[in-house]
């Protein structure tokens, strides 16, 4: 996997502990960008140390439990969700008025172990990269583009939004799956749902189903399309 100016091969590039930004809906995966505004002193920090050492950041959900209950699920050490999406800092720019404007580009899915003992202000945890996110190219021909450009078409219709249907016709199916899944403003579960996809067909799968349900939710047929 080449990402900006480095290559993640093997399992052993990646760092045993990263930093990471716990995000409610965020998602990353590999290849794709996720734009981000950082202003919280403690994220400031860990953009300033991913800057000057290796340039990367987990992104990973607060657990799914933990978003229900009374306690903030980006408290200090609340309980986060087992698979997160790890990325390269591959553009940064300061606003003037104490932000940061980045982007991080997916390298691979990891699993979170335990969380490393720090003086940081941020958290830092043990992490197992997803080593076939960096030593294989998904076959993306087994994706049913007719179906999933046609979930998205009727997404959009049904929310009165548009899209640069030239840019998503030039598109790969890997990148259309994966840029689809990041920017589908569904539920955590959802999201978490399509991250641990074990492959891409499967997370395409999951995508148009997901948007099935949520159409058939706002149109009322909710329980015609369960039968």
């Amino acid at each position: 996997m080449q990402v900006g100016n480095a290559r993640y091969l093997k399992p052993e590039d990646v760092p045993e502990i990263v930093p990471v930004f716990p995000l409610t809906g965020g998602l990353l995966l590999p290849g794709a960008q996720l734009p981000l505004n950082i202003f919280e002193p403690r994220y400031l920090s860990m953009v300033d140390d991913a800057l000057a050492g290796k340039r990367l950041i987990g992104i990973i959900q607060p657990a799914l439990t933990a978003m229900t209950q009374e306690e903030s699920p980006v408290a200090p050490q609340a309980p986060l969700s087992p698979i997160g999406g790890l990325g390269r800092l591959t553009s940064f720019a300061e606003t003037g008025d104490g932000r940061y404007v980045i982007s991080l580009t997916g390298i691979c899915r990891f699993r979170l172990f335990e969380e490393a003992s720090s003086n940081k202000v941020y958290r830092q945890f043990k992490i197992a990269p997803f080593a076939a996110d960096l030593t294989t190219s998904e076959d993306d021909s087994q994706v049913n583009r007719p179906a999933l450009l046609s979930a998205f078409k009727a997404y959009l219709k049904a929310n009165k939004l548009e899209a640069d249907w030239d840019s998503v016709e030039r598109a790969n199916n890997t990148t259309l799956v994966n840029s689809m899944s990041m920017m589908s403003p569904f539920s955590p579960a959802e999201k978490q749902a399509l991250l641990e996809a074990p492959d891409l067909k499967t997370r395409a799968e999951t995508l148009i189903a997901i948007t099935e349900m949520v159409l058939a939710r706002s149109s009322g047929d909710f329980d015609s399309v369960l039968q």
